[in-house]
């Protein structure tokens, strides 16, 4: 065993407050400010950096049928598949939870132990299933808006990055 101790890297010539200074850094003043009350849909992604000029004047329908698929509709579509999911859960839910407790109180006559666990296992299984159906659903949605705004603020980055 040695007692050798790892070797220091040097210091640099000048701090990074001051290189940044002599380097010709971007003035704050030419970059576009971010409000987070004007963001229109609350991703924290800014709007006002969209260098593309030929999206701003596209309407819904022709981002739609898009076929280079260069304008993203996923997350202006986000809450409408949300709550469509939440309407389909719900519907579920009803249809289950009624068809269930009808269920049980049919077997009320032919087995009285048997119908009761229907009804109480319905009443505890239907409304769990529903609540996990809508944490899952949630999930997968804000998954694949996320996925999409990485992919446009990688695209952006690597626009700015282009020489």
């Amino acid at each position: 065993m040695s007692d050798a101790t790892p070797p220091v890297p040097p210091l640099p010539e000048q701090p990074a407050a001051e290189a940044a200074r002599t380097t010709g850094a971007p003035d704050a003043a030419s970059a576009p400010v971010y409000d987070p009350a004007t963001d229109p849909d609350n991703t924290g992604v800014p709007t006002s950096l969209h260098d593309d000029a030929a999206a701003v004047g596209r309407g819904f329908f022709s981002a739609l049928f898009d076929l280079s698929f260069r304008t993203f509709i996923t997350r202006r579509l986000a809450s409408v598949f949300y709550l469509v999911g939440l309407i389909a859960i719900a519907i579920g839910f009803v249809v289950y939870l009624v068809n269930g407790i009808v269920g049980g109180a049919s077997l009320l006559s032919f087995s009285l132990g048997g119908g009761i666990t229907a009804i109480i296992a319905t009443l505890i299984i239907v409304p769990l299933i529903a609540f996990i159906s809508i944490i899952a659903l949630r999930f997968i949605i804000e998954a694949v808006v996320a996925l999409i705004a990485i992919a446009e603020n990688t695209e952006r980055t690597a626009q700015h990055t282009r020489r």
